[in-house]
């Protein structure tokens, strides 16, 4: 029995190891580069998903028979949101949550070490912060997040931050957060696994993979700071409650990508019983 018939998922492994090395030069080495790659994905999700909320918001104005379209809006965002991961792929731009499961798979095979994931994390989730922030700047005046589609925003705030007056409302949350990351390394799973070679294919799995996370309305840490960035500067929010809504996102997120995807696959897919890589030299 051949290694790559009992460990198939090892062409993955050795991709997502390769990127984890860019990655992490790039963040050590070039790190106002990083940034600015970090900041093109946060500005992308951000206009995507005004995008989706605009989507929703002008269908749930239309009557067919008495009947509003809003769900046919939801459907159609989601699958407008969804291009968001595709750009973000494609311009080879910097997102943390597909970073959650390339570095729990690096740490893994000691690759890096938890200092250096830890770094590398933390300055792509400031540069999604920059980006998503520099768009709410941008939107502020304008009059694209106005109107009805100011209103769906507010409605959606208020949704994601009523989660956080129960118990079960947080609970809910942290599932939908782990579920939400999960999901997307699913298809950057697909996309890093050597299967999958021609980008209609990709981009389809990347399509699908975020229409998921959009209908089912699971939460994204990197597209709540976003969100949460324009609706504040726009009509005012929370702040604690924001923060605290990002912050079980984020763990949930770690746990849907990181752990779910990154370390299990690591751990199915090595056929070494103890992991004796050697850590990158300084």
């Amino acid at each position: 029995m051949t290694a790559d018939r009992l460990y198939p998922g090892r062409v993955f492994i050795e991709n997502t190891l390769e990127a984890a090395e860019t990655k992490g030069h790039m963040s050590s080495r070039i790190t106002v580069r990083y940034l600015q790659r970090a900041a093109m994905a946060g500005f992308l999700i951000g206009l995507f998903y005004v995008a989706y909320h605009a989507t929703v918001a002008t269908f749930a104005s239309v009557q067919v028979g008495g009947v509003t379209l809003a769900g046919f809006g939801k459907l159609l965002g989601s699958f407008i949101f969804g291009w968001a991961l595709v750009f973000i792929f494609f311009t080879k731009s910097e997102l943390l949550t597909s970073n959650m499961m390339v570095v729990s798979i690096a740490h893994y095979h000691r690759r890096t070490t938890t200092r250096r994931a830890l770094h590398l994390l933390g300055l792509c989730l400031l540069g999604n912060a920059v980006g998503g922030l520099v768009l709410a700047l941008l939107l502020r005046y304008s009059t694209l997040a106005s109107g009805a589609v100011a209103t769906q925003m507010a409605h959606a705030a208020e949704v994601k931050l009523g989660y956080l007056s129960t118990a079960a409302g947080i609970g809910d949350l942290f599932v939908r957060a782990i579920l939400c990351n999960f999901v997307i390394n699913v298809a950057m799973l697909l996309v890093y696994n050597g299967f999958v070679k021609d980008s209609i294919t990709m981009t389809l799995t990347m399509v699908s993979a975020v229409f998921v996370f959009a209908f089912l309305g699971l939460e994204h840490s990197v597209a709540n700071t976003v969100f949460f960035l324009i609706v504040g500067l726009s009509q005012g929010i929370d702040v604690a409650a924001a923060i605290g809504n990002v912050v079980i996102a984020l763990i949930g997120n770690f746990i849907g990508g990181g752990i779910l995807i990154g370390v299990y696959y690591a751990y199915v897919n090595n056929p070494r019983p103890k992991r004796t890589e050697s850590l990158p030299t300084e």
